[in-house]
């Protein structure tokens, strides 16, 4: 009997039989570069994408992809479409209600970006009567919902994130309110972010922005996370975590604190 098997039934799961099988399957939103997005050859690829496929090698799992939009991950990975989530998504105290988490693996920062010279702020004084673009169903929303949209800010939620980019390009909002490196890999070093920066300091709220970021796991899957846990030091005592973020974000610290 495998190690799967035995942890399966030691810890009285029943519900791993993909775990079982040597097979992860992975939930992911494949519109938000670096993170996750396919290239021209239709292939996935980004930061979380290659992160997923070395833990699965250090877990003698076999990974295969599932995607959807980001606001039906936790319904999907609830329903059982997949196993876990794989897509950039922060640990909060809210999604906690829902899911579970493996431990943090990365963290990213959350920044505005808008045009050049606009003279905004990421502050609701300075951005009050004005649109701000955020990804439906991200941590981004919600903060922007908490402490800007009260106070006067309209907030657009889209489905993927490149519509908010093509709406901020066509002067529909005035900014948009994105992890840092997703600002820079997804939209301003590309030839449409001409123009376009990022403004003012990043966003702060750990209570909303969370812990880091991990793989969201069904509450009580205590095997996979178990095994997720141990790939995961795998992959950071590797230098793997490193590697990968020095390849897709550049110049930001991802270290969890």
């Amino acid at each position: 009997m495998n190690k799967v098997k035995v942890l399966c039934l030691t810890l009285g799961m029943f519900s791993c039989a993909a775990f079982a099988a040597g097979e992860l399957r992975y939930g992911i939103e494949a519109e938000y570069p670096p993170f996750e997005s396919r290239n021209a050859a239709g292939e996935l690829e980004g930061f979380d994408v290659d992160l997923g496929n070395a833990i699965c090698k250090a877990a003698s799992l076999r990974c295969s992809w599932v995607e959807t939009s980001f606001d039906a991950l936790i319904p999907g990975l609830m329903a059982k479409k997949f196993d876990a989530i794989n897509s950039a998504m922060n640990i909060t105290d809210q999604r906690r209600q829902s899911i579970d988490f493996t431990q943090p693996i990365y963290r990213i920062p959350s920044q505005l970006v808008g045009k050049e010279g606009s003279a905004l702020d990421a502050t609701p004084q300075a951005l009050k009567g004005k649109t701000i673009g955020v990804l439906q169903g991200s941590i981004q929303e919600t903060y922007a919902k908490e402490h800007w949209e009260k106070q006067g800010v309209t907030v657009v939620s889209y489905k993927d994130q490149n519509m908010a980019w093509g709406d901020l390009v066509n002067g529909r909002i005035d900014a948009s309110l994105v992890m840092s490196a997703a600002g820079q890999g997804g939209f301003l070093s590309k030839p449409q972010g001409k123009g376009f920066g990022f403004i003012g300091k990043p966003v702060e709220d750990d209570k909303i922005l969370g812990s880091g970021i991990g793989f969201g796991l069904r509450k009580g899957d205590e095997a996979t996370k178990k095994q997720l846990d141990a790939a995961i030091d795998k992959v950071r005592a590797d230098g793997t975590i490193d590697k990968l973020a020095k390849k897709y974000f550049p110049g930001i610290d991802v270290s969890v604190k």
